[in-house]
């Protein structure tokens, strides 16, 4: 049986993790990460979902040693259960983005490595404790990131 932290959205998804599977690596949730997951899916992930219809969560809940393994660090709102990167077939990640940004309540929104059409993907956080910064960024591999949507 699946624990739905939303909808249509479930715990089980959102810690999927290929790289865990791979290596080994626990990705096991505490109760104030699936308290975050819950915020995040009802904010972000569901309204989308109620949108465009469904899509895949790529990455969710990293635990701090599957944070490390991948790259990324400790700190980031994927290890406190705040953050996910999608993206929604058949919509260009830009668009998508650009409806986030003007119709949902975010603390990070960002354009990750996308170079045109349904290139790259989206990040979004949801922080249910303090107030959301709506901060919009850019990534991508060769400029690293920089402040707004830049298309």
């Amino acid at each position: 049986m699946s624990y739905y932290l939303s909808p249509n959205f479930t715990l089980e998804e959102m810690v999927k993790s290929q790289t865990a599977e791979r290596r080994g690596i626990p990705n096991v949730p505490e109760l104030h990460h699936i308290e975050a997951m819950e915020a995040l899916c009802e904010n972000i992930l569901q309204p989308i979902r109620d949108e465009f219809g469904p899509f895949i969560v790529s990455s969710g809940f990293r635990s701090a040693e599957l944070c490390l393994a991948i790259g990324s660090t400790i700190k980031s709102q994927h290890a406190k259960g705040e953050a996910a990167d999608f993206e929604v077939g058949g919509i260009d990640n830009a668009d998508l983005a650009m409806w986030i940004r003007d119709n949902l309540p975010f603390d990070q929104l960002i354009l990750e490595c996308y170079t045109g059409g349904n290139s790259g993907w989206v990040h979004c956080s949801y922080c249910s404790y303090q107030d959301n910064r709506g901060e919009l960024l850019t990534f991508d591999r060769v400029n690293g990131y920089r402040k707004g949507l830049i298309l």
